[in-house]
């Protein structure tokens, strides 16, 4: 998979929903704000762990995003592969499927 063009394709898309339910996308906005701010716990923590969601509940999108977002915060490739080892014990077959999406992701966006 293109994992930038996916991501292009992916924000076209939430834009052009945006425009027909904008409250919607104002409240979930307003709750990630909200969700990612530091506190006991760092955004990058965050991010982990809203990636292990995305691998479990193989969601595409939210993988590349989440993905993104790990990179601007700085995550190496060795941070993710540990956390992606996680996500596929806990999740078995189907999150080693998906962690490997994530991979991909990480390797084709850091580029």
């Amino acid at each position: 998979m293109d994992w930038k063009s996916f991501l292009e394709n992916t924000k076209k898309d939430f834009g052009n929903l945006n425009k027909e339910i904008p409250d919607t996308f104002k409240g979930f906005a307003l709750m990630g704000k909200e969700a990612k701010k530091n506190g006991s716990v760092d955004e990058k923590t965050k991010e982990f762990v809203a990636l292990g969601i995305a691998v479990s509940t193989k969601c595409e999108s939210c993988i590349g995003l989440h993905v993104e977002s790990l990179i601007r915060l700085g995550t190496t490739r060795v941070e993710l592969i540990e956390v992606l080892a996680m996500c596929s014990y806990m999740g078995g077959g189907p999150s080693i499927t998906f962690s490997t999406k994530a991979l991909e992701a990480f390797d084709q966006l850091s580029n």
